[in-house]
């Protein structure tokens, strides 16, 4: 689905503790009874107010009705945590308008915002449960207890846990990662980076180069106990920086030769005088950013060797495709690296962050569905018809979403501005004092 943020400023005060109470009521109830909303929304205006919050809440999409239900109640939609997600970020200054969308992948969509300064951002909307996810039986293990959308929901909001923690960690032992800004259920805003993709590069001027870094990477990141365990073409992004390049070194003697003007100069005069107007001119650096983390996992996990090997296979099968590189030099491997994990004062970041409140129910549940979502993918593949590359970007946008409507193919194409709410963001998990929180005057 696509995010639209029109109804996000007409919500009043009791609509978003309506639709905070839905919320709530999803930790224990697929479908929310109608008189727990009452109860834990409570609204001065009593039944008559929920009623017509509800209604209205309804109409945007935000909140649904399940078919065949057996009592009177409503389930949340990603529309409705969506919202609730942007109305966090908004209060506490970190989103403001909403532009377009940017790119859309197997379960994340990404969108363009900025914020009160008109600093532009990214915000990484995680969808587990989308349309990779359509044939995942509702019986696995990590959907015990969780059924339907609200399984999904959680889900996305432990991927995108996952992957604000780890960028963290990442971010502060200095590795070329965006910078994490904020987190809230689903969704997470970083800094934007303006590269594109390695996967949308025809050619660089020095593939042996580019492809050292990356596998440098790979060893970089065993080293700190981790596996990116999705190290791709899509996954990593390509920033040029300028660089001036040094003065060529003198010659051995450090003599000058005095040219006749008549004669030919030689070949190494001519080198030289190539170099000496190369010189001042800005050399083109590559430099590799990493993205997408919720896949990540330690060096210690069970399946730690295969992850290690399809990340360097990856990089090995599309340098060859793309670039006609092929390394002489074999390897990495994974016992090689395990050998270096923690080594010369590197810090354990598998433990760190498993210590900062990522559970360890948390990484079960969310490496059973993301492995569910790759064997999903995998089977797909295998029966459809392959012409080229995979485009992580093909297809989406025809494709229903869960609440049963289909994306168009509209992009927004002004700035959405959400009004600052005046007061503290609604949680997850605890909706009191939401008393007065808005989105601007409602009509505005």
């Amino acid at each position: 689905m696509k995010l639209d943020t029109r109804v996000l400023r007409h919500l009043t005060a009791e609509d978003w503790r309506v639709l905070a109470a839905v919320e709530q009521g999803t930790k224990n109830h697929e479908n929310v009874p109608t008189p727990l909303i009452e109860k834990l929304s409570r609204l001065k205006g009593g039944a008559s107010g929920v009623h017509k919050s509800i209604s209205a809440l309804a109409k945007a999409g935000l909140i649904a009705k399940l078919k065949d239900a057996k009592y009177d109640g409503y389930r949340l939609t990603y529309g409705g945590l969506d919202y609730l997600a942007l109305h966090t970020h908004a209060s506490r200054k970190h989103v403001y308008s909403v532009g377009s969308r940017v790119g859309v992948g197997k379960e994340s969509d990404i969108m363009i915002v900025a914020d009160d300064k008109g600093t532009q951002k990214i915000l990484k909307i995680h969808r587990l449960g989308r349309i990779s996810f359509r044939t995942v039986k509702s019986n696995r293990d990590y959907l015990k207890n969780k059924s339907g959308s609200g399984s999904w929901m959680y889900l996305s909001r432990l991927a995108a846990m996952k992957e604000f923690a780890f960028m963290q960690a990442l971010r502060e032992e200095g590795f070329p990662v965006p910078e994490p800004i904020a987190q809230s259920r689903h969704t997470i805003v970083m800094n934007l980076i303006d590269a594109p993709p390695l996967r949308q590069i025809s050619s660089v001027p020095d593939p042996a180069t580019l492809y050292a870094e990356l596998i440098s990477l790979i060893l970089r990141l065993a080293k700190h106990g981790l596996i990116h365990g999705d190290f791709n073409e899509f996954n990593i992004l390509i920033k040029e920086t300028n660089t001036t390049p040094t003065t060529p070194a003198a010659s051995n003697s450090g003599e000058v030769e005095t040219k006749n003007k008549h004669s030919q100069p030689s070949q190494q005069e001519t080198k030289l005088d190539q170099q000496e107007e190369r010189k001042g001119e800005a050399e083109i650096t590559l430099v590799p950013v990493l993205i997408d983390f919720p896949q990540m996992v330690s060096m210690e996990h069970q399946n730690a060797e295969m992850y290690f090997d399809r990340d360097v296979n990856c990089i090995k099968s599309f340098f060859k495709k793309r670039f006609h590189f092929v390394s002489t030099v074999p390897g990495p491997f994974f016992k090689d690296a395990k050998k270096t994990v923690g080594k010369d004062g590197a810090k354990r970041l598998d433990a760190s962050v498993a210590a900062s409140g990522f559970t360890k129910k948390m990484l079960k549940d969310l490496e059973a569905a993301i492995r569910e979502q790759q064997q999903t993918i995998e089977e797909k593949e295998a029966g459809a018809d392959s012409d080229g590359d995979s485009d992580e970007f093909k297809g989406e946008d025809s494709e229903e979403d869960d609440d049963g409507e289909r994306d168009e193919d509209e992009g927004q194409e002004s700035l959405n501005v959400l009004v600052i709410p005046s007061s503290s963001a609604l949680e997850n998990e605890d909706i009191k004092g939401v008393e007065g929180l808005t989105l601007g005057e409602k009509g505005s």
